[in-house]
C-alpha cells in the first residue's frame, strides 16, 4: 500500500487554512466531476479529491494525518506504525460505511476504526426553537503498562485535542485527566469517563469520553486476550537435567520446575496467572535455552570435551 499525500492531491500547502482547502476542493470538483469532465480518468480523480477533502476538512482527521505524515511521503510503501493514533481525542462525527465506500484502502487503514464504532449518541429535548442537546461522545486510545492490569492504578493521561484556530488552521490543545485503571483491564477494553466528552448545547448534558485500552510493547511479555506469554531464558544444563528456577512475572516472582530434557520453545503453563478476572487468563513461560559464550578458556575446554565425547548430531534426521 502506498502513502497518499492529500495536500498534493488538492494542490495546497501543508499550512493551508480551512478556506484554502474548500476553495481548492471546489476548483477540482468543477474540473473532474464526471458530469462535466471529459477526462478519461475523471471519476478516479474525483474519488481522490473527495477523499483528500474528507480528511483535510476535518480538524480531527487532519491533525492525526499530519502527525502520521511526518514520516512518509507520497508513493512510499506505507504501513501505519503501531499505536500511531494513541493519545488523539476523536469525536463521533464520522462517516457511515456507505459514505466512505468509495474511499481507498489507505483511508480505511488509517481511519477505519474511528468511523462510528463507538456508538455515541446525541439527544435533543424540547420543542420549537428551545431544545437541549447532549454533547457528543469522544474517544481516544491510551497505552498502559501490562502491570497496571495486575494491580490496578490511577494514571495521569494526556490527550491531544484537535481544533481550528482563528486563522482557520488546525491546532492541538492538550488536556490531562487522572484515570482510575481497574484491576483486570484487558487489551481493547473501553473505560467510560462520564461527562468528559463534548459539552452539551443549551445546558444539555455533556457527552462521555471512552478510553480504549491497549498495552505498551514490552520486551518480555506478549498478551493474547487475557493470556500472557513470557520468555524464560534457561541454561543448557537446566534444560538437559531439569531444575527449579525463579521466574519474574508481572505480579512478582514465581518458582517453576524445568522438566528434564526441555528444549527451546517449550511452554510451561501457569493456570490463572494471566490477566486477573472472574475467569483469569493463564501465563505461559516459553523456554529459551541460552548457551554460555566460549570466550573463557574453561568454557572452551568444556565445549571441546563435549564435542569429543558426546555422540550428538543436532541435524540427524534432516535427510540429504
Amino acid at each position: 500500500m502506498e502513502f497518499k499525500d492529500y495536500y498534493q492531491i488538492l494542490g495546497v500547502a501543508r499550512d493551508a487554512t480551512a478556506d484554502d482547502i474548500k476553495k481548492a476542493f471546489r476548483k477540482l470538483a468543477r474540473k473532474f466531476h464526471p458530469d462535466v469532465s471529459k477526462a478519461a480518468n475523471a471519476e478516479e480523480k474525483m474519488k481522490e479529491v473527495n477523499e483528500a477533502f474528507a480528511v483535510l476538512s476535518d480538524p480531527e482527521k487532519r491533525a492525526a494525518y499530519d502527525n502520521l505524515g511526518q514520516s512518509f511521503h507520497a508513493g512510499q510503501e506505507f504501513h501505519p506504525p503501531p499505536n500511531w493514533d494513541a493519545g488523539f481525542e476523536f469525536s463521533d462525527r464520522n462517516f457511515s460505511s456507505g459514505q466512505a465506500a468509495g474511499f481507498s484502502d489507505f483511508f480505511s487503514e488509517i481511519f477505519g476504526r474511528h468511523m462510528g464504532d463507538m456508538g455515541g449518541a446525541t439527544g435533543r429535548h424540547g420543542t420549537g426553537t428551545h431544545f437541549q442537546a447532549r454533547g457528543e461522545d469522544h474517544h481516544a486510545k491510551i497505552l498502559l503498562d501490562l502491570e497496571d492490569a495486575y494491580h490496578g492504578a490511577v494514571r495521569s493521561v494526556t490527550l491531544r485535542v484537535p481544533h481550528t484556530d482563528r486563522q482557520g488552521r488546525v491546532a492541538l490543545t492538550q488536556r490531562s485527566l487522572d484515570v482510575r485503571i481497574p484491576k483486570g483491564v484487558y487489551d481493547g477494553q473501553m473505560i467510560r469517563l462520564a461527562g468528559q466528552g463534548h459539552p452539551g448545547q443549551s445546558q444539555g448534558p455533556p457527552g462521555d469520553l471512552y478510553l480504549e485500552v491497549h498495552f505498551k510493547p514490552h520486551p518480555r511479555y506478549r498478551v493474547e486476550g487475557r493470556d500472557v506469554y513470557a520468555r524464560l531464558p534457561i541454561a543448557p544444563w537446566e534444560a538437559a537435567l531439569g531444575a527449579s528456577v525463579d521466574a519474574p512475572v508481572p505480579d512478582g516472582t514465581v518458582s517453576v520446575r524445568i522438566p528434564e530434557g526441555s528444549q527451546t520453545g517449550r511452554k510451561l503453563r501457569l493456570k490463572g496467572r494471566g490477566i486477573p478476572a472472574a475467569s483469569a487468563g493463564d501465563l505461559y513461560l516459553v523456554l529459551e535455552v541460552v548457551l554460555p559464550p566460549a570466550s573463557h578458556p574453561k568454557a572452551r575446554e568444556l565445549y571441546q570435551a563435549m564435542a569429543r565425547e558426546l555422540a550428538f548430531n543436532p541435524r540427524q534426521g534432516l535427510g540429504g
